[in-house]
């Protein structure tokens, strides 16, 4: 029986529709071709190969996905440049083939990513069926080696880019970003690795204190002080960018690889693809929780307060007690 996605407390986008979310899965063992073709099987559209590193699939019922070999210096063909500056200049026929044995061989520790549009939530279960029919072709996820540390990506479309609905959310995620660790299981080679990196302490006893009812540029300039890159647990720089592109510009952040969208940028889970018992529903239904403690003032409140009562950021049996709750949804 599949697990089924909870509901969010804020069903609607700033506009009045459906709030949507955009999913990144990463995993090894299938080509692009297999992965574009398990999409089109789903939503339709058509497949169109952009090089050995890129595939699309074009037109589908909600827009467009990506299918690609996520190394930058290989889809931008930058290591073509290297190459030129030792003398050597590499033909057409000679630059595909290289292309096809680079993506052969950074395949095996690179990895393969499908990009979904956003979509509304109904959509989800779609999604997952596309996960299933990989996860029957052999797809490996984050716990298939130790040299994997693939994960699951959703962009939640914000319910309002207003600092009252924001700082609860955010406040909510790192009350509860322990409790995630632990329900989720968070793999060790993605905690070691550089790309979901906690945030500082220092910062979240300054979001988490009383009082802290800041202004949407006080929110932005309080996290682009502390959180200078997009590697966090929970990445808001997208977002702030929609919000304020000049202010995040002017930051020393990854300012080519932010991509401005009015989104949550939800960085921690796992991709456990290849374990039958795994879907996407569980991550969903993890950060679902991160929303109805949002939407509740009272319940919020209280586990601030707890949290600041204790040492460091260390929630103890509280974290544990999250955890459990969060594994009853997922």
């Amino acid at each position: 029986m599949s697990t089924p996605f909870r509901d969010l407390p804020w069903p609607d986008a700033p506009d009045g529709r459906p709030r949507r979310i955009g999913v990144e899965i990463e995993m090894a063992g299938v080509t692009l071709d297999a992965m574009a073709e398990a999409v089109r099987a789903e939503f339709g559209g058509r497949i169109e190969p952009d090089s050995a590193f890129v595939t699309h699939v074009r037109e589908t019922e909600f827009g467009d996905f990506e299918v690609e070999l996520d190394a930058r210096v290989l889809k931008d063909h930058r290591y073509r440049a290297h190459l030129r500056r030792l003398g050597i200049e590499l033909d057409d026929a000679d630059s595909d083939a290289l292309d096809r044995w680079l993506a052969d061989a950074a395949g095996r520790l690179v990895p393969h990513e499908i990009v979904a549009p956003p979509v509304p939530m109904h959509v989800l279960p779609r999604l997952d069926r596309v996960r299933a029919a990989l996860q029957q072709k052999g797809a490996q996820g984050t716990q298939s080696s130790l040299l994997y540390a693939f994960g699951l990506q959703l962009n939640i479309e914000a319910h309002s880019l207003e600092p009252a609905w924001l700082t609860p959310v955010l406040q909510a995620f790192l009350l509860l970003y322990e409790a995630l660790v632990k329900a989720e299981n968070i793999d060790l080679s993605r905690q070691l690795s550089p790309y979901i990196k906690p945030f500082p302490g220092h910062y979240v006893r300054h979001v988490l204190q009383p009082g802290y009812r800041p202004g949407i540029s006080e929110l932005i300039d309080d996290y682009l002080e502390h959180n200078q890159t997009r590697n966090r647990p929970l990445d808001l720089l997208p977002l702030f960018a929609e919000v304020d592109r000049e202010r995040v510009m002017a930051a020393p952040v990854e300012h080519e690889l932010i991509k401005p969208r009015p989104a949550l940028h939800y960085r921690l889970p796992n991709c456990e693809i290849d374990d039958p018992d795994w879907n996407l529903a569980r991550p969903f239904n993890a950060w679902a929780e991160v929303e109805h403690l949002a939407a509740d003032p009272d319940h919020l409140e209280a586990a601030r307060a707890e949290y600041l009562r204790r040492p460091a950021q260390a929630l103890g049996q509280l974290a544990d007690e999250w955890a459990r709750r969060i594994r009853d949804w997922v």
